[in-house]
């Protein structure tokens, strides 16, 4: 079996700040270092459950946060940004068996967390055929493009809860709750045993029943904070713009769907 894993930080158990993120912040290292930890979690239940490649995706900010030396043998890290339109996932192909998201957060404009941002803070909320749409959506969508089946997920609770009927069979494992400006976190080497448990558990189910059917249309939809942002944005080709600061943008092709959020968010 080959697993991929994406890893972010925003939902890890410890953070509550974007300052807690910001590799240049003194008290970032801490929180590193627990998004090492719920890695290594996920990579062992891998193991457990029979894999015998695990690639990790480092997907926050500069894509450099994970302790490669922590790392068991069997893993494979993929770092750094370049362009493509699978972005968070990039590396993901029909070769693997399950694909496996941490540190994830809720969407923009939703509770959940304080952190809630979808892709970047330029943007008040990205809508996908009409809902709220996160990280998770988008990512764990291109790996359905590629036929490969998200089976667990561990973020915040909400999350978590509207991020259940994306795909069949899905298991989640909230890590920490929030609302407004504050963070419920719960006690972080529970979260990390939580993980480990967890996700052995959604690898060991029947992949073959596990993946999503994608939407046959797509709706995209981009509410920007700033006018002048959508103007500028708004020359993508195929783009409508609905209003001063939100552009929409139609497809049968996911795969357009994430090019198009490349340039215009």
């Amino acid at each position: 079996m080959k697993v991929f894993i994406s890893v972010d930080i925003e939902g890890i158990a410890t953070t509550t700040t974007f300052d807690e993120c910001e590799i240049s912040n003194p008290i970032y290292k801490a929180h590193s270092e627990q998004m090492t930890k719920e890695t290594i979690a996920a990579c062992e239940a891998a193991r457990a459950a029979g894999a015998d490649e695990v690639f990790v995706r480092d997907a926050h900010h500069y894509a450099i946060n994970i302790d490669q030396q922590q790392l068991p043998e069997y893993v494979t890290t993929i770092r750094g940004w370049n362009g493509h339109p699978y972005s968070m996932v990039y590396g993901i192909d029909k070769s693997f068996d399950a694909a496996m998201f941490i540190g994830y957060h809720s969407a923009a404009s939703r509770k959940g967390n304080p952190m809630s941002h979808t892709n970047n803070p330029n943007n008040i909320y990205i809508k996908l055929n009409g809902e709220f749409c996160s990280e998770f959506t988008l990512f764990s969508y291109a790996c359905a493009l590629e036929g490969v089946p998200s089976v667990f997920l561990a973020g915040d609770k909400d999350l978590c809860e509207v991020s259940k009927n994306l795909h069949p069979n899905l298991v989640t494992c909230p890590v920490k709750d929030g609302l407004g400006g504050i963070t419920v976190n719960y006690n972080p080497s529970l979260a990390i045993k939580q993980i480990r448990k967890l996700a052995e558990q959604a690898l060991k189910q029947d992949l073959k029943n596990a993946l999503t059917t994608l939407p046959k249309h797509f709706t995209l939809e981009v509410c920007y904070k700033e006018q002048k942002t959508a103007e500028s944005m708004s020359h993508y080709p195929g783009i409508i713009k609905a209003d001063d600061n939100i552009l929409r943008f139609e497809s049968s092709d996911f795969y357009e769907v994430l090019r198009a959020i490349k340039f215009i968010n």
